[in-house]
């Protein structure tokens, strides 16, 4: 019975932790099917000198990864006679959010005493700004024998502080590319 109740909350742990994933990709634009596996690649924004990131810095970064990725699942890298043409951009939107640091308005009601400590009415700093940046890695796949797109693949996640933009950007680019490698395999099964 123990190892049933171990299993149990390890599985409800396990299951909270993937969860909580913040980086959603969604599937876009597709012209056609993916009706054989791709062997070979080109990245387009490598070839042709195009950047799809404001940072050059974070645009090398995404050459390498996807080049890097594709290859460790047993893809070449061939300039002359690709079978798939990748190109990437992004998005990077600057938002604001309004934090309420106090949910309940009326904070007498419920209590039934007047609790000074709780609420100064002389105090109006119940709601801030927080600023953060809606990141979108914009990856399409193109069959370059067919002028068509296979799909174009979009990772959403936020980035609330700078410095891990760059982490932000290889988790969501790393979400991409494996959806992507899934379906190229399922291809070959």
């Amino acid at each position: 019975m123990k190892w049933v109740i171990h299993i149990f909350s390890l599985a409800l742990i396990l299951a909270f932790f993937t969860s909580c994933k913040s980086i959603e990709v969604f599937k876009e634009n597709t012209e056609m099917p993916i009706v054989r596996p791709y062997k070979s690649f080109v990245i387009i924004n490598k070839e042709v000198g195009m950047r799809g990131f404001s940072s050059q810095f974070m645009d090398e970064l995404v050459q390498i990864q996807i080049q890097e990725t594709l290859e460790s699942n047993g893809m070449i890298y061939d300039t002359k006679q690709p079978d798939l043409v990748i190109r990437y951009y992004s998005n990077e939107d600057l938002r604001q959010r309004e934090v309420v640091n106090n949910a309940n308005p009326y904070p007498f009601w419920g209590y039934r005493v007047y609790n000074p400590w709780f609420f100064n009415p002389y105090q109006n700093n119940r709601v801030s700004t927080n600023n953060y940046e809606l990141l979108q890695v914009i990856v399409d796949f193109i069959d370059p024998s067919k002028d068509k797109f296979l799909m174009t693949l979009t990772g959403v996640t936020e980035v609330s502080n700078p410095k891990y933009k760059q982490k932000k950007v290889e988790k969501t680019l790393n979400s991409v590319l494996k959806s992507f490698v899934f379906q190229n395999n399922k291809t070959q099964n």
